[in-house]
């Protein structure tokens, strides 16, 4: 497995962000307000819920969950997780915001109490 760009930065940005708390679902899912961060996705909202996360992101017609890539890792007790596209969405539709979900268990997160989200949600 190679360390490449988005890697480090992800890593380094887990040791850094923290936010304010929303419930859902058992997990309390840590966000921070929409501020630049690199090469992570800037999200539109994210919720925990029993089975998951569900990210809403911005769409011009063709994302899907495929788009995505993510990086889960652990700061202190707390979990960590970074989303960013793997391809951008070139489609010419109008804007809009789609939800995109992802389980517990293959974010590598199944059983965690906290999860910090690092990537800015506006």
């Amino acid at each position: 497995m190679t360390f490449d760009r988005r890697r480090l930065l992800v890593t380094g940005l887990l040791l850094v962000f923290g936010g304010c708390a929303t419930r859902g679902g058992g997990v309390t899912l840590v966000v921070r307000p929409g501020q630049e961060a690199g090469e992570l996705e800037a999200l539109k909202g994210a919720q925990a819920g029993p089975m998951g996360l569900a990210l809403k992101v911005l769409s011009h017609g063709c994302t899907t969950k495929a788009d995505f890539t993510f990086y889960a890792g652990q700061a202190g007790r707390d979990r960590t997780i970074a989303f960013a596209r793997k391809r951008l969405d070139v489609c010419k539709a109008a804007p809009n915001v789609v939800e995109v979900n992802f389980s517990y268990d293959e974010l590598g997160l199944a059983g965690a109490e906290t999860v910090r989200l690092l990537n800015p949600v506006n």
